[in-house]
């Protein structure tokens, strides 16, 4: 159950119209790492992790309903920064505010022709009101969600979803000079990394969280790196020790030579019969823990989604 409450989380604020960099700022209203995608991706991936992990769930309906919230911000700032503007398209009256701020009738007409050019449904076909989409006038689209019902596989997406919008704050930052909204972004930008840091522990609490899904990795091909292209460059991600698996690292120097050699990687040289028996015994391992997870969490008889608790009235003194 959702409550609306009108005030908003930030107190969000602009110095002076400024339909230009209002267009600009659709991209975190309806873009592809916005605060709607953010919302309705851990709005959906929450459902998944409701039986198995109802801590995880708890989350997920938080932030998600967290991000909501700073898109209401968004189209708060959006909206004030178009002040002036839609009554311009209706009557071009020279004592308006964003006349005057702009300094003349010439300024006004280019400032709203560039507003125009930038994104003509913007205000053609919405009326400068505030819609799902972007800066480009795309509407927004169900496929910038990831939700893929694998809670390990959700939260690394969510990483990657925080740390892409954090980045779009940072670009919008340099396109306005308005010490307000520059606040507004600021909150909004810290608190992706808030998210971020959140999700992250969410991931480390799962236990066996690698690889994604059920299934182990074949034994025969984790290992091999290729040098496909000139002048190899060596790192921590071709040399060395694999992180967290404790097995090292196989740079092969002649990926066209091995590949010929071993039949297309079908008659490989080691002996991995005892790695296959490990990795089919974990294969068993993993997919009846992760069937129980859900298995055991799922109610008997009728399902019910919530439980309710009387609220007790507080005693008045009179």
């Amino acid at each position: 159950m959702f409550h609306h409450v009108k005030s908003l989380q930030f107190n969000a604020r602009v110095s002076r119209p400024d339909p230009r960099f209002a267009n600009l700022l659709l991209e975190q209203f309806g873009g592809e790492n916005g605060e709607l995608a953010a919302a309705m991706q851990y709005f959906t991936q929450a459902f998944g992790a409701k039986v198995p992990y109802p801590d995880k769930y708890d989350m997920l309906m938080d932030i998600a309903t967290e991000e909501f919230s700073h898109l209401e911000i968004v189209g708060a700032t959006i909206q004030m920064l178009l002040k002036g503007v839609n009554g311009e398209l209706k009557n071009a009256a020279d004592s308006s505010e964003i006349m005057q701020v702009m300094n003349g009738k010439a300024a006004k007409e280019n400032i709203i022709h560039e507003a125009l050019t930038a994104n003509p449904q913007f205000v053609m076909i919405t009326g400068g009101g505030v819609t799902p989409r972007n800066s480009q006038g795309i509407p927004w689209c169900a496929s910038y969600i990831h939700s893929n019902g694998d809670l390990t596989v959700d939260l690394r997406s969510n990483l990657a979803s925080e740390s892409r919008a954090k980045l779009v704050y940072e670009h919008l930052m340099k396109f306005t000079d308005d010490p307000y909204i520059h606040e507004t972004l600021s909150f909004l930008m810290t608190r992706e990394v808030a998210h971020y840091k959140m999700f992250e522990a969410a991931l480390n609490s799962i236990p066996d969280n690698f690889p994604p899904g059920v299934l182990a990795a074949d034994p025969r091909y984790t290992q091999q790196v290729y040098n496909l292209s000139d002048g190899a460059v060596r790192g921590p991600w071709n040399e060395g020790e694999m992180p967290g698996i404790g097995k090292e690292w196989v740079f092969v120097e002649q990926p066209l030579q091995q590949v010929q050699e071993t039949e297309g990687q079908t008659n490989l040289p080691q002996d991995f019969s005892r790695d296959l028996k490990a990795s089919e015994k974990l294969n068993q391992e993993m997919s009846a823990v992760k069937s129980a997870e859900v298995k055991n969490a799922e109610p008997k008889g009728v399902a019910q989604w919530s439980t309710y608790e009387a609220v007790s009235t507080p005693t008045v003194l009179k």
